[in-house]
């Protein structure tokens, strides 16, 4: 139970420790530093996805034979589809955060911070419930390890830090106290555990759809990773640090998966 608790709330701390940037840096997180974290936590994502959703989805649906591979293809498209539906209805965190001067009225400045608190909001509901899969799983003596579910909570939690510090650094900008700027953004990241809690309490439910609820993730955050990730770490041409990153994430997370899983 404490592993549970514990893989629950490393992804909200990615997101409060990044907010906390706000009472240390003047104006933003080191680019190399950042780009280095992204693709590290790219890295991680993608080995999650394989060896600790799509694989174990395919595991599960054994009794179908030479077709145990649908309920995690239709799992996995489902996921991309839903953050590409999300993607259309909110802003590009990469795009949104490439724009230092942002709008000139303030009224503009309020309603950009706000779509962007909004928009990393809204990405966070479907990592916390892919962390209440992965728990979800271990919990009912599934096929996932308790290394397995917190290594992806780590990796999720890698990724929120530079989120936190995209939302409390441009409240700072605009005259906001670093205690009000910190505290929206760790509240941006607070549906994660939430979403995460409900998908546990739910698994009654969801675990004859199990299979697809972890292929779902999967592709949810191999989306996230393409789209958003991998672009801002490797903006200008400059992938040297972020290519460094993804390696060592993909390799410390397949390290995980398969020694201790």
């Amino acid at each position: 139970m404490q592993i549970t608790f514990l893989g629950l709330l490393i992804p909200f701390l990615g997101t409060t420790f990044g907010a906390g940037c706000v009472f240390f840096m003047k104006r933003e997180m080191n680019d190399s530093v950042q780009r280095a974290l992204l693709g590290f936590a790219a890295g991680v994502m993608i080995a999650a996805s394989v060896w600790s959703l799509l694989i174990p989805a395919m595991n599960m649906s054994v009794d179908l034979g030479k077709l145990a591979f649908l309920p995690a293809l239709i799992g996995f498209a489902l996921g991309i589809a839903f953050l590409f539906l999300l993607d259309n209805i909110t802003p590009h965190l990469h795009a949104m955060s490439q724009n230092p001067e942002g709008p000139k009225s303030s009224m503009e400045k309020i309603s950009r911070t706000m779509m962007l608190v909004f928009a990393v909001t809204l990405h966070n509901i479907p990592e916390g419930m892919a962390v209440g899969v992965v728990f979800a799983n271990f919990l009912n003596g599934g096929t996932i390890s308790s290394a397995d579910a917190l290594a992806l909570s780590i990796g999720i939690a890698i990724q929120n830090f530079p989120e936190g510090a995209i939302i409390s650094m441009p409240l700072r900008s605009e005259n906001n106290s670093k205690l009000r700027s910190f505290l929206y953004g760790t509240l941006s990241g607070a549906v994660e555990p939430v979403a995460a809690i409900l998908t546990i309490l739910l698994t009654w439910l969801i675990l004859p759809f199990l299979p697809y609820l972890l292929s779902f993730a999967a592709g949810a955050m191999v989306y996230v990773v393409v789209e958003e990730l991998l672009p801002e770490a490797s903006r200008d041409e400059k992938t040297d640090i972020c290519t460094i990153g993804f390696a060592l994430g993909f390799a410390l997370m397949m390290v995980l998966d398969v020694a201790l899983g």
